[in-house]
């Protein structure tokens, strides 16, 4: 269960810091071509709020592309040590923020409870088979357990 706000958090150097005044609305991690690129060969692990809910102060830097998913995705990383902070979908409007996990101050607050994107994972990916695995987006078909 998520602990009340307002949730706080910080890149590595401490140059950009964050408040949300909202509680999240979910957490997974993801295995898109895109966040193995950002994690470094893992999956990003997301905690999802409101857009409006979250206020950043800082240098951000910012990248637009289309994602894997068609969408056109706005991801922000701080230009100082690297720290990847969020992702956001700007095309469609009105998806939630992906806040990148680790740059919380509180690591606990919610656990990812599925993982996307598993088609493009590598066959060595520690996956947890016990959540929902979709191969694709949130929205795609989930992947059956093997027989």
């Amino acid at each position: 269960m998520p602990h009340a706000g307002p949730h706080t958090g910080q890149c590595l150097c401490g140059q950009v810091h964050f408040t949300i005044d909202a509680e999240p609305v979910g957490a997974r991690s993801c295995w898109c071509r895109d966040c193995q690129r950002i994690a470094s060969g893992s999956a990003t692990v997301n905690v999802l709020f409101p857009e409006e809910a979250v206020d950043y102060v800082g240098d951000i830097g910012t990248m637009r592309m289309t994602a894997d998913s068609g969408n056109t995705v706005e991801r922000g990383f701080c230009p100082k040590c690297g720290s990847q902070l969020y992702s956001k979908t700007v095309d469609p409007a009105g998806m939630p923020m992906r806040v990148r996990a680790g740059t919380l101050d509180d690591p606990e607050l919610m656990a990812p409870g599925a993982t996307i994107w598993v088609e493009s994972a590598p066959h060595w990916a520690p996956i947890d088979t016990t959540l929902p695995r979709y191969s694709r987006g949130p929205d795609s078909p989930l992947i059956e357990e093997c027989a």
